[in-house]
């Protein structure tokens, strides 16, 4: 269990007038889709700041690991910011995630949202402050993708204290994945990908009692299969109280076996509670939650609910 000296520490809840910074610690973003963010943080009262180099691009990075991890650090520093917000997610988080400066972190704690390769950069800041994180979507706003419901989810996880509560939906593909019961523990995780890259680093949490979130993004169901076998025999999977799992977005390939299948027998037999079909990932109607805070997980009921990352 996560004992009472390494609580998570949760960040100040964001209040009209707050600045926020829009960073970028992994891939390259789009103008068009971060002004649109700009103009829906505008509307919450907030005072959106793009980085330095938010806009910068270094191949598939947003800019080389220096300017990167500068601009996280900028952020963490400058005590006019009381939040911070990734552009998206993509590639290289965990690249520049030993250079933040975590004594800023701990000093100032602000709270962090993003999900997919954000993971890494929430990981490491859990390892290194505590600091319980959003895992939401991004600045660069989609509204295809993540409509009004999402923008609202958002909000409440950023602007209240308030716990979250998420449902399960039949419309998931992974909705019948589910063991009955009932878990209590700390949510950790997010994208599966970047749980599995942090086996054999310090970033990855003993996970012992806590309830583990996974979702990814066109994965077809054999790579699923072989990372959680990885994460069953390296001994991750010991001791959860509970499985959250959220979308597995375009993972289908040709064969017959589905995503769905193989998360129902990898992790079916774990002897805890597993709630599958949780909108939270990279699919349509993306909801966000907080992570590093206690959740409830009553896959009976089919919801999930997480005590709030802010305070």
């Amino acid at each position: 269990m996560i004992s009472e000296d390494t609580a998570a520490v949760r960040p100040p809840v964001l209040r009209p007038g707050d600045t926020v910074a829009l960073v970028s610690p992994s891939g390259p973003t789009s103008p068009e889709r971060v002004a649109r963010g700009v103009e829906l943080l505008t509307g919450w009262g907030l005072r959106p700041v793009l980085a330095a180099n938010a806009y910068a691009r270094h191949g598939y990075l947003a800019g080389t690991d220096e300017l990167r991890a500068a601009d996280l650090n900028a952020a963490f520093t400058d005590p006019q910011v009381r939040g911070v917000i990734c552009t998206r997610g993509g590639y290289g988080a965990q690249r520049i995630v030993d250079a933040i400066d975590m004594a800023a972190v701990r000093r100032d704690p602000k709270v962090v949202a993003g999900f997919s390769d954000i993971t890494a950069l929430q990981l490491a800041l859990w390892r290194g402050a505590r600091l319980a994180g959003v895992h939401g979507p991004g600045a660069a706003w989609r509204d295809e993708r993540t409509p009004l419901r999402s923008a609202e989810s958002l909000h409440a996880a950023l602007m209240t204290t308030e716990p979250v509560t998420v449902t399960a939906a039949p419309e998931e593909d992974t909705f019948g994945v589910r063991v009955a019961g009932r878990a209590t523990g700390t949510l950790l995780g997010g994208n599966l990908c970047m749980i599995v890259a942090s086996v054999g680093t310090s970033d990855l949490p003993d996970l012992t009692g806590a309830v583990l979130l996974i979702e990814d993004v066109q994965e077809p169901p054999y790579k699923v299969d072989r990372m959680l076998t990885q994460l069953r025999r390296a001994g991750v999977l010991d001791g959860l109280a509970g499985v959250a799992v959220g979308q597995f977005t375009g993972c289908a390939d040709g064969w017959d076996t589905t995503v769905a299948d193989v998360l129902g027998e990898r992790l079916g037999d774990l002897g805890v509670p597993v709630l599958g079909g949780l909108p939270i990932g990279h699919g349509p109607g993306q909801l966000t939650v907080p992570v590093g805070t206690e959740a409830h997980l009553d896959a009976d009921e089919g919801t999930l609910t997480v005590t709030s990352a802010v305070r």
